[in-house]
């Protein structure tokens, strides 16, 4: 059994950048951070004593003998990517909803590749991780997203993400001393709003025509390289919080379903009580709600919004990392066998009897120790 755990991210500047229709020509940059909030995924080996060769546990259980029978798109191709002979057992936990905003979808992905290549006793680079998740949801699954939360998942950490137009890809670390890391994370709160949307929805609205919002899309670029101005001098953190304030405005201007009344109401009522800037994280529509607020106002920020759901976080470092192995392959010999025999239909032991047009007689009558009656063992009888 494997066992991988993988940190979702919050994306601060740059999110829309990293999009290939956008930076294969333009280039992009991101400044994003992952948070002590996690996906856990658990595989190992199904003993060859199942009706089923594969089975799923997430929000859904799914049972199948065949890939292609694999409802789940990601859990599927991964699984043909991994190429493994052998039943399995996938198990999916995660600390936050999924349809978030949190990269929760690159973070399952990621995990999943990871653990099932540790299975094949083959531990990814973090950056083939994250390349190879790219390609499968980029390519393979044509998911409408872009490739930051792939490497966020895989790197950990808070990184200046480049992405270059000849289609390279480079992750710098931002090295903060501890008590100005600390500051910075004191200075954010995290709210879920409740509103469930599909980041591809949203995504969709916008990044078929990002010739259009070149204007949008450079602001949003260049605030990126203002924000680590700010981090790498130890400057001022409400400087940080007005420049979020000053992307969220223009993201909001990329399409009409990047934000809502809804939203909008809360951001306005948390700017009102002391939030200094904030965004939804990924895409928008709804999720998470992101807050720049200085310690002494938190308190006010979090009465007016009282009815959303206060997530505690910190920044972590580690990125997608097996936390558990155990290379137990004891039923591996049998599972191949099995896979090249006719092995019978598993099936009730009535339904076997029945068939076989068993009954019983005198020969096959089994008399009960310490009893003077007869048990017969028959179809119906005891």
């Amino acid at each position: 059994m494997v066992i991988t755990r993988t940190p979702y991210r919050l994306s601060f500047f740059g999110g829309g950048t990293d999009f290939p229709a956008w930076y294969m020509k333009h280039g992009g940059s991101v400044l994003s951070t992952t948070i002590d909030k996690y996906c856990y995924l658990s595989c190992r080996y199904l003993p060859p004593f199942f009706e089923h060769k594969y089975r799923l546990v997430y929000s859904k259980i799914e049972s199948a003998n065949k890939i292609e029978d694999i409802n789940h798109p990601a859990a599927r191709e991964i699984l043909r990517w991994a190429a493994l002979d052998h039943g399995l057992e996938i198990h999916h936990d995660g600390d936050l909803p999924a349809r978030s905003g949190m990269g929760t979808s690159s973070s399952f992905t990621v995990g999943l590749m990871l653990a099932l290549s540790a299975l094949k006793g083959n531990i990814m680079s973090k950056r083939d991780l994250a390349l190879e998740s790219i390609r499968i949801e980029q390519d393979v699954l044509k998911e409408s997203v872009g490739s930051q939360d792939q490497v966020n998942a895989a790197y950990g950490g808070i990184n200046h993400i480049t992405f270059h137009s000849n289609g390279q890809i480079s992750v710098h670390p931002v090295t903060l001393a501890s008590d100005y890391l600390e500051e910075l994370n004191s200075h954010f709160i995290l709210f879920y709003t409740g509103l469930k949307r599909t980041s591809s929805t949203i995504t969709s609205s916008y990044a078929t025509e990002m010739e259009t919002r070149k204007r949008q899309l450079r602001i949003m670029k260049d605030l990126v390289d203002e924000s680590l101005s700010i981090l790498t001098q130890r400057g001022d953190i409400t400087g940080f919080g007005e420049l979020m304030h000053e992307a969220w405005e223009t993201k909001k201007s990329l399409s009409s379903t990047v934000s809502n009344s809804v939203v909008d109401q809360m951001y306005s009522e948390a700017r009102k009580a002391g939030a200094i800037g904030g965004k939804l994280t990924g895409a928008g529509g709804g999720g998470f709600l992101l807050l720049c607020v200085p310690p002494s106002k938190q308190a006010k920020v979090k009465a007016v919004l009282k009815d959303l759901i206060h997530v505690p976080f910190k920044f972590e470092f580690s990125g997608s990392q097996v936390v558990f192995f155990d290379h137990d392959r004891k039923y591996h010999t049998e599972d191949r066998r099995r896979a090249s025999q006719n092995v019978q239909a598993f099936r009730e032991l009535d339904d076997a009897l029945s068939q076989a047009n068993w009954t019983p007689t005198e020969s096959n009558r089994i008399i009960v120790p310490g009893s003077s009656a007869k048990s017969e063992i028959g179809k119906g009888k005891k």
